[in-house]
């Protein structure tokens, strides 16, 4: 089972690098802030190095001037992460997050099986939007596509949310 529109993130402690490896809570991440997660299969692979980080990193300021943080979540090691984003000039702020054990993929139910490929268990491509730590934006994409999960996707659903509670 997945996590749902409604559902609370559950509590999983992640890596990043900071003045070395620092490990996030999930809880203190995702409380009292809205925050978009985008999460990829893999870093440095076509896609993700491509088109899904790098639409994020150019419009990193549209969520920004909206109120709401990014973060971009694989399940890599901290030093990937960190070396996947001075790759592709990450904005600070714009937190990269390892997953390393895939346990907050499996926490989600987003978890993908990629060991055809030679990678193992890994998060499906998706994106989510919450709020004090309650996902409101939930997309995941189908395996090999592209879409849903994008920053312009996601922006537009955010801009249409806002329109309806206007």
């Amino acid at each position: 089972m997945s996590i749902q529109v409604g559902d609370r993130i559950p509590e999983v402690p992640l890596q990043r690098i900071r003045d070395g490896i620092e490990t996030v809570d999930t809880n203190n991440l995702f409380d009292g802030r809205r925050i978009v997660l985008f999460a990829v299969p893999g870093a440095f692979t076509p896609t993700c190095s491509e088109k899904h980080l790098p639409g994020f990193v150019e419009r990193f300021e549209d969520f920004r001037k909206r109120g709401i943080d990014v973060a971009c979540m694989s399940v890599n090691d901290p030093f990937v992460m960190q070396a996947w984003g001075e790759a592709h000039a990450v904005p600070d702020g714009l937190m990269m997050l390892a997953d390393g054990n895939g346990d907050f993929a499996r926490a989600l139910g987003l978890q993908l099986d990629a060991s055809a490929y030679g990678m193992g268990t890994r998060a499906k491509r998706f994106a989510l939007y919450a709020e004090n730590g309650v996902v409101r934006e939930l997309q995941v994409e189908a395996p090999g596509e592209f879409r849903v999960s994008s920053a312009e996707h996601m922006l537009g659903l955010l801009d249409s949310a806002d329109a309806a509670s206007s």
